[in-house]
């Protein structure tokens, strides 16, 4: 067989390119789902171990590569019973992908509705607020340091949490598709100097969690009732309801010039 004749069957046809995107894509959407959990640092610590095993087979080590063979043979039942909490919650979020969105309980813009109603009470009562709305980035790590809901999206819940002195006011809501997950979270501040003196821990809060995510934030300012909303690193003041609407609903670009408003750092 020519030399040719061999890259010709290295040639892949259409099957094969739609078999790697697939993989891509389905590798793409693990990393999304097991970022920022225990099973990232289980992933890099096999990523290592296979690392070491490929040295000790290259390098000739027989007991090395022997120990490792019995850890791969008996790691794999360990794994899924010290991570089965992961999987599960992995599972869940599956079933709450973009791709499967037609089969949610609840519509998106019932979810929308919901939201928007609950800040125009609160900006009317004049009660300060963090809302945390998921997208791609799981927030598991920050929902972890509030108190499970697990309760659907409604206006009413988001009011009664926020009502002040209850237990859970202070911290932050995250919503996760059609379900409140947690309430009263620690969100990570922004650890850049903002110039804007008039911010509260609130806003810094969502700036920070903005920075390291891709979730929307929505703050209410108990001091001026005025909503603001955090993406990737900015924010945007004095927004309105229908404003407010249109981000949900992802009308609008993030960079839209002129609307967002981006916080001046250092200085």
């Amino acid at each position: 067989m020519s030399p040719l004749d061999e890259l010709l069957l290295l040639r892949p046809g259409w099957k094969d390119l739609v078999q790697i995107l697939l993989v891509a894509a389905g590798l793409y959407r693990l990393l999304l789902l097991v970022q920022r959990t225990r099973a990232m640092q289980m992933l890099l610590g096999l990523v290592l171990v296979a690392s070491v095993y490929l040295a000790a087979v290259l390098l000739g080590l027989d007991l090395i590569r022997y120990l490792l063979a019995q850890l791969f043979q008996y790691g794999a039942i360990a794994a899924l019973v010290v991570f089965q909490p992961e999987l599960r919650s992995a599972l869940a979020r599956l079933g709450q992908s973009r791709m499967m969105r037609v089969f949610a309980r609840m519509e998106e813009s019932q979810v929308v509705d919901e939201i928007v109603e609950a800040v125009e009470r609160l900006c009317r009562s004049k009660i300060g607020a963090i809302i945390a709305i998921e997208q791609n980035v799981g927030l598991e790590e920050y929902a972890d340091t509030g108190s499970p809901v697990e309760a659907r999206v409604s206006a009413e819940m988001l009011n009664t949490i926020f009502t002040p002195y209850s237990p859970l006011h202070d911290g932050a809501v995250l919503i996760s598709g059609d379900q409140i997950r947690a309430a009263g979270a620690i969100l990570p501040l922004t650890q850049y100097s903002v110039s804007d003196r008039s911010l509260g821990t609130r806003h810094r809060a969502a700036l920070g969690l903005s920075e390291e995510t891709d979730a929307v934030v929505v703050v209410v300012s108990e001091e001026t009732s005025r909503v603001s909303v955090a993406r990737a690193g900015r924010f945007e003041r004095d927004v309105s309801s229908e404003r407010l609407r249109e981000i949900l609903e992802g009308t609008v670009p993030e960079t839209a010039a002129g609307i967002g408003l981006r916080i001046a750092r250092g200085g």
